[in-house]
């Protein structure tokens, strides 16, 4: 037990000077922030622990050694004096007043072998995150509005939006920037006109033809196309996508049977045991045996399987309005079966097989018209229509 006790003390011991080697290494690599949050999590379980010491010291440098890189590249960065650098700025005095407000539950810290509580010099960065955000502020807005004002595609207009939306995250309200992005969001829309084509010698279900075209009902997420099988007046839209059908084909309803003779050996009561020579064999205190008596029973099984299919074709093409060429076309297809399996029986029933008894329970059903076909046909036809969508890309 002492052996085993040791030795989890070791492993231990092993455990938690590689776990400092590594926080360690992070500090000499110049990774400060892994050495941080590791440090803070360690001390974080138990601050007191005596292993956990030389997380104290380490917090303590890398904390030092980060706040002086961080307020040495904002420097330079503010010396620099491209606005365009001011995002960097504010992140990097968000991450040093975040560093403190995580550092500071866990103070103090005291180091043991020194005797005394590390050291960590905080500083207030309140206005100087405020002052830059102001200033990132501005930047945005004017940048925003600048591409916004003088777009010369839909790139330039999303670019916008996200300069506005952006802005609206780290200052939310700013002017009249929410109704400005949502400005860009409508001039940086792709609208697609979509209409159906049915160029088969049959009738179309009304009801598979709207529901082909209620794009609500294709779970679609797309920030940049909207899709209107209703076309909106004073919508200038962009692209066209034709869903054509080209070819219907319905088989002939078809009842096809199949006869099966099965045969099997039931046990049928029982009977006397005999010898060779016909004596009725008796057990040791002369009692007549008995076994079982098997018999061959035989039974005519008629299956019968309904069959009918709808295979519809076609082709989804996408057309750009402006250049009236198209952009790219894909084929679709897709196909219903209706199958259904009954079965009749003459003979001794006890001679089938259990699946085959449960079709005896089923009879004859009606066919389904050629338009319940097509329509379910279409509902696979949906899911293919939505895959298209999903893949095709319009820049």
């Amino acid at each position: 037990m002492k052996k085993l006790l040791l030795f989890s003390g070791i492993l231990l011991f092993m455990l938690s000077c590689g776990g400092v080697k590594k926080t360690q290494q992070a500090i000499n690599t110049g990774n400060y922030m892994n050495a941080i949050n590791s440090a803070v999590q360690k001390l974080s379980e138990n601050k007191n622990k005596k292993s956990n010491q030389s997380y104290v010291l380490i917090l303590e440098e890398a904390f030092q050694k980060n706040t002086e890189r961080e307020l040495e590249q904002i420097a330079f960065l503010r010396k620099d004096g491209n606005p365009a650098h001011l995002e960097t700025i504010y992140k990097g005095y968000e991450n040093l007043k975040h560093i403190q407000e995580v550092i500071k539950p866990l103070l103090p810290l005291w180091v043991n072998d020194q005797n005394r509580n590390a050291e960590f010099s905080f500083t207030n960065y309140d206005n100087k995150i405020i002052a830059t955000k102001n200033e990132l502020s501005s930047y945005l807005y004017a940048n925003a509005l600048n591409l916004l004002t003088n777009a010369t595609n839909k790139y330039d207009y999303r670019k916008s939006y996200d300069d506005f939306e952006y802005l609206n995250v780290i200052n939310p309200g700013y002017g009249d920037s929410k109704s400005k992005m949502e400005e860009a969001y409508q001039k940086g829309q792709d609208y697609v006109k979509v209409h159906m084509i049915n160029n088969t010698d049959k009738i179309i279900p009304v009801k598979l033809e709207d529901e082909l075209l209620d794009f609500n009902t294709y779970g679609l997420d797309n920030k940049w196309t909207k899709y209107h099988s209703t076309h909106l007046t004073g919508i200038d839209y962009d692209y066209d996508m034709q869903i054509e059908l080209r070819e219907i084909n319905i088989s002939p309803e078809q009842v096809n049977e199949k006869q099966i003779i099965k045969e099997k050996q039931i046990i049928d009561g029982e009977k006397y045991l005999l010898d060779d020579d016909g004596h009725v064999v008796k057990d040791s205190l002369g009692n007549e045996i008995k076994v079982d008596h098997f018999r061959t029973v035989k039974c005519h099984f008629y299956q019968y399987t309904q069959f009918k299919t709808a295979q519809v074709s076609g082709l989804v093409s996408f057309i750009d309005l402006d250049t009236q060429q198209q952009l790219n076309s894909y084929p679709l297809s897709s196909e219903f079966i209706f199958e259904h399996v009954y079965a009749h029986s003459d003979g001794d029933k006890r001679a089938l097989d259990n699946d085959l008894v449960s079709l005896l329970n089923l009879g004859a059903v009606p066919f389904p018209s050629n338009e319940e076909m097509v329509y379910d046909a279409g509902e696979d036809l949906k899911n293919r229509i939505k895959g298209i969508i999903t893949t095709h890309r319009f820049n």
